[in-house]
């Protein structure tokens, strides 16, 4: 069943995604060659707390950490560790935020150092992905419009979108329906109504759209261990058009 939320409930939902945003600001200063994923993770924990927040993945479904950190050809749900960054990398960090019994969550890809131009061509292409879908996500349309968009783009550069993990429904709980995938043909599934508050995220892969998962239980890679990239914002639906609530300060649309 679809949740559709009054403007105060969008309103809180907004005050969880700006601490979302604030971590991700911070540890984008911050990704280095030399930093660890749980040097990361800790950063993230630490703004989150500081806002009065609690972190949405730490202990869901046992997952050990506050940030899910996929690097390289890991596509989401990497566990941080003892990892140590390097020049070339590329980050993949989700991030997950409850603040007054409401959901925020978004994610970004980060070079670490300089990067190959075609890892930066990969992270360029998935976040114009996202904000592709999220023009998408306007009342009238229908749900798989939003994934249409996301395909198109990203398949018009030669990239994949991942097939086995979709985005989703979100509000006071982390996963709510409707499913989101990133892929699709248009005008199918319900019409995109006010109210709705949908967590879109891309994962594009520079070779085929098949992942596997490692022997954690919680790593997802590419099945041809091509990279992969991640972008996710945490949208609600209005009269005006798609409202981004995990927006970071001094973010720009592509």
């Amino acid at each position: 069943m679809i949740i559709l939320k009054s403007r105060d409930e969008i309103e809180k939902m907004r005050a969880a995604g700006k601490v979302v945003a604030a971590a991700l600001a911070e540890i984008m200063e911050n990704v280095v060659p030399g930093v660890t994923t749980r040097d990361i993770d800790q950063m993230a924990e630490e703004v989150i707390l500081a806002h009065g927040a609690v972190p949405s993945f730490k202990g869901y479904r046992g997952y050990p950490a506050t940030a899910c950190i996929a690097i390289n050809d890991e596509v989401v749900h990497g566990i941080p560790g003892a990892r140590v960054l390097e020049e070339g990398d590329i980050a993949g960090i989700d991030i997950g935020a409850i603040l007054a019994g409401y959901q925020g969550d978004s994610a970004v890809t980060i070079p670490v150092g300089k990067v190959s131009p075609e890892a930066e061509r990969l992270i360029k292409v998935t976040r114009e992905a996202l904000f592709a879908g999220i023009r998408a996500a306007k009342i009238g349309n229908r749900l798989s419009d939003i994934g249409h968009a996301v395909q198109q783009h990203a398949e018009k550069f030669g990239y994949s979108v991942v097939r086995d993990l979709v985005g989703h429904g979100i509000g006071r709980d982390m996963h709510e329906d409707p499913q989101v995938p990133n892929y699709g043909r248009p005008g199918r599934g319900p019409k995109l109504q006010e109210g709705m508050t949908l967590a879109i995220e891309p994962m594009v892969n520079m070779g085929g759209p098949e992942v596997v998962s490692l022997s954690d239980g919680w790593t997802i890679v590419t099945a041809d261990r091509s990279l992969s990239a991640h972008f996710e914002h945490t949208v609600a639906i209005t009269k005006s058009g798609p409202d981004i609530l995990t927006l970071r300060k001094g973010e720009t649309y592509p």
